[in-house]
């Protein structure tokens, strides 16, 4: 499943690659209640991601709607599938396109391709239910109401971190707590670098991240006609 697989990449690496690479904070950030707690996209689709690969689709779509309605599109993409393939859920694919064109809202290649897609396997009456239930869903998850929420979460974070209104504390070191138990020594400056905390900066860092999970790009060569490959691999051996 596609957007399973992503989800899972990007669920365990949340603090990985982007295109500024940040090498100096460690994976075991991402996964730490310090940092979840401020950020509850990641904590409820690491929670809805672990409950799916665990086949309890109950908690796993309750988990997944929670992290999206702080806008986290990975999760509103992974919740379209899960009504489209039936999984633990009754196959809805009318309620899964409204999810998924949801989840491109951001215009995410993938998102955006699998929303075409399921597009062009819709009835006619399928479609035009897929408008209307889509209007209810944009209400409640749609970027205009989700991402203030999450806004209003970080902006927390912020009053929080001193107990004041003077703002972050970058140059202390503080110990994490991953999720596999053990602790991590994390510098201050690291930890709250805007990306992380400023919330326009902190969607596009997300959005940047699911675009590119790995970093780096891959040449596959020019294209060729299949006889043309057999002799090249033929003339390859001898």
């Amino acid at each position: 499943m596609m957007v399973a697989s992503l989800l899972t990449v990007m669920g365990t690496a949340a603090a990985g690659s982007s295109k500024d690479k940040i090498e100096s904070v460690p994976h075991q950030m991402a996964g730490s209640e310090a940092f979840l707690r401020y950020h509850p996209d990641l904590r409820w689709r690491r929670e809805g991601v672990k409950s799916f690969d665990e086949g309890r689709f109950d908690d796993a779509l309750a988990q997944l709607k929670r992290a999206a309605k702080y806008g986290d599109k990975p999760s509103q993409g992974l919740i379209a599938e899960m009504y489209w393939k039936g999984n633990g859920v009754e196959t809805d694919r009318a309620l899964a396109y409204a999810w998924m064109d949801l989840a491109a809202q951001r215009n995410y290649k993938s998102f955006t391709a699998m929303r075409e897609l399921y597009w062009s396997k819709l009835t006619p009456d399928e479609q035009k239910r897929a408008i209307n239930v889509g209007t209810e869903i944009y209400a409640e998850y749609g970027d205009d109401v989700a991402l203030p929420r999450m806004t209003s979460v970080l902006r927390k974070a912020k009053r929080d971190v001193t107990g004041s209104r003077v703002g972050f504390v970058g140059n202390l070191d503080m110990q994490v707590r991953a999720e596999n138990g053990e602790f991590a020594k994390i510098k201050g400056e690291d930890f709250y670098k805007d990306q992380f905390w400023e919330p326009e900066l902190y969607v596009q860092w997300k959005d940047e991240f699911f675009e590119n999970p790995f970093g780096g790009t891959v040449d596959v060569g020019e294209l060729r006609r299949e006889e043309e490959s057999k002799t090249a691999a033929a003339e390859g051996k001898n």
